[in-house]
């Protein structure tokens, strides 16, 4: 399993936002140079995350993006399970329904599903208020013109 870009990237913007736009709308730009991430593909990943009513969008004069949710109960798997194709660890475990020809005599299933589950549980439990509190710790320690998140 591995994280896209466009998840990293969509976890970045949702805390960004739930630290500096749960009351008023940040603009395009403004998101995109505070994490360093081009207008246009910061377009494609704002529209899926309003789509999904996580966030709030407005045009025009004062407009911008706003967090719609609530970052105590939005989890990292709410923002990845919009933004990732997959994020299970076996093929098999992409859908709902597993349409392996092995599966019903797969002897390593029972362990791709226990993994599949402590992913999901673990990136649920993970909630966007714990990453703004981390962002206020980590205020004093980011060098000048860096983010304060890694993986990019």
């Amino acid at each position: 399993m591995r994280i896209s870009t466009k998840g990293r990237y969509a976890l970045r913007v949702m805390i960004d936002l739930a630290k500096n736009g749960r009351e008023n709308y940040v603009k395009l730009q403004e998101l995109s140079a505070r994490q360093q991430i081009s207008v246009k593909y910061l377009e494609g990943i704002l529209g899926t995350l309003v789509r999904s009513k996580l966030l709030e969008g407005a045009r025009g004069k004062g407009g911008g993006y706003k967090l719609k949710c609530d970052p105590t109960e939005c989890s990292v798997w709410d923002i990845l399970s919009l933004t990732e194709t997959s994020v299970a660890p076996v093929a098999c475990l992409d859908d709902d329904v597993n349409t392996c020809d092995r599966a019903s005599f797969c002897v390593t299933l029972p362990v791709w599903k226990e993994l599949d589950s402590m992913i999901r549980g673990y990136l649920d439990s993970v909630k966007l208020d714990q990453f703004v509190r981390g962002t206020e710790e980590a205020e004093g320690k980011v060098p000048d013109g860096k983010n304060w998140s890694c993986g990019l």
